[in-house]
């Protein structure tokens, strides 16, 4: 068999070909369904996944306020930032997430599941999260997403 016959195939703008998939988050565990979510984004659910290159699908995630936490999670855990002012340090918990912006708690997981680089940040962009049943992707058909 002559092995230089093989050639690696990457992925490219002519050759992705992008789908859209629809989670429900009700009753699954916030950092499990971020993995995967973050998985799918990346594209590495496919079998010509290139690392340097974009070809990750679309996902629209509903019902995220009905996400759970396990343990005692959703009053122990905290989220620090920083304002940029001398004492500036803000505090948050995911119970004060849900009740202010639910969608901000599993964005802010998959975010930190996806590169810190222009791609990272374009992958993060195919990502629509929804605190309700409702979405407005329709029009693009998607799929149910197995997790």
């Amino acid at each position: 068999m002559d092995t230089r016959s093989f050639k690696t195939r990457f992925a490219n703008e002519a050759t992705v070909d992008r789908a859209w998939h629809v989670v429900d988050a009700e009753g699954k565990t916030l950092g499990r369904l971020a993995s995967r979510i973050a998985h799918v984004l990346r594209g590495k659910h496919k079998a010509d996944f290139t690392p340097h290159f974009d070809n990750g699908d679309y996902v629209v995630v509903i019902n995220a306020e009905k996400v759970r936490l396990t343990g005692n999670k959703l009053n122990d855990k905290v989220y620090l930032r920083y304002t940029g002012y001398p004492g500036g340090q803000r505090a948050t918990t995911p119970a004060q997430y849900l009740e202010k912006k639910p969608e901000a708690l599993l964005e802010k997981a998959v975010k930190g599941m996806l590169p810190k680089t222009k791609l990272g940040r374009a992958q993060y962009l195919k990502l629509f999260v929804y605190a309700g049943p409702e979405h407005q992707h329709a029009a693009q058909q998607p799929k149910p997403l197995e997790l």
